[in-house]
C-alpha cells in the first residue's frame, strides 16, 4: 500500500495497467451495474448548475428519465448516483453514430458549455473510493467489461495511476499527484 497525505492506495494501482478502450467495450460501464455514476455530495450543486447547459447534449430518453427521476437519486445508504434510463444507462449518457456511450456532461464542458467535467467516479474510474472517518482508501475495481482496458494497457506499458492523471490531479491536487509518483517511482 502506499500512503499519500489522507488517502491510502492499493498496490493495484501502480502494478495494473489500464486503457480504455472504447472501441472494444462501447462505453459498458455507463450501462452496467447497480445504480447510475457514484455523485459525491458537493457534486449535487454542480450538476444542478450545469444541467440546462447539459440538457442538448442528452437523448430524450435521458431527459425523460431526468424529468421524472430528477438529476440523482439517493440509495438506500444514503448515497448519491446519477438517474439512470430503466435501471440500465446513465440518464447523462449519450450513444455516438458509432454506438459508443459517452458522456453528455464531459460533452459540454469540452464544447465549454460547463465547468462540470463529470462525475469524479466516472473520471477515476477504474478506480473507487471508500471514504473512512480519517482516510480514504483508493482500490483498483477489477470488473470483466474492462478487460480489453487492461489487454491495452498492458500493451502500451500504462499504469492505472498514469492513465488517470488528470483524474487524479482533479481529486487531489498537482502536488499530491507528485507525490504519489515519487513514491512509486522512488524519486
Amino acid at each position: 500500500m502506499i500512503l499519500v497525505e489522507n488517502a491510502v492506495i492499493s498496490d493495484d494501482i501502480k502494478d495494473k495497467a489500464f486503457v480504455c478502450d472504447l472501441d472494444k467495450c462501447k462505453g459498458a460501464c455507463c450501462v452496467e451495474g447497480d445504480l447510475g455514476a457514484p455523485l459525491e455530495e458537493s457534486e449535487l450543486k454542480e450538476l444542478e448548475e450545469a444541467y440546462e447547459a447539459v440538457k442538448p447534449y442528452l437523448s430524450e430518453q435521458g431527459v425523460a428519465a431526468i424529468e421524472k427521476g430528477g438529476l440523482y437519486i439517493k440509495d438506500f445508504e444514503g448515497d448519491f448516483s446519477t438517474t439512470t434510463i430503466n435501471d440500465k444507462e446513465c440518464a447523462f449518457a449519450l450513444y455516438d453514430t458509432e454506438g459508443v456511450l459517452k458522456c453528455g456532461i464531459e460533452q459540454a464542458y469540452f464544447d465549454g458549455k460547463t465547468t462540470f467535467r463529470k462525475p469524479i467516479s466516472c473520471h477515476l474510474y477504474p478506480i473507487r473510493i471508500t471514504k473512512y472517518d480519517h482516510y480514504e482508501a483508493l482500490n483498483y475495481d477489477r470488473w470483466s467489461i474492462c478487460s480489453a482496458a487492461c489487454t491495452l494497457g498492458e500493451k502500451l506499458g500504462v499504469p492505472v495511476y498514469k492513465f488517470l492523471k488528470d483524474a487524479l490531479i482533479r481529486k487531489y491536487g498537482e502536488a499530491w499527484y507528485e507525490e504519489l509518483c515519487d513514491d512509486i517511482e522512488g524519486r
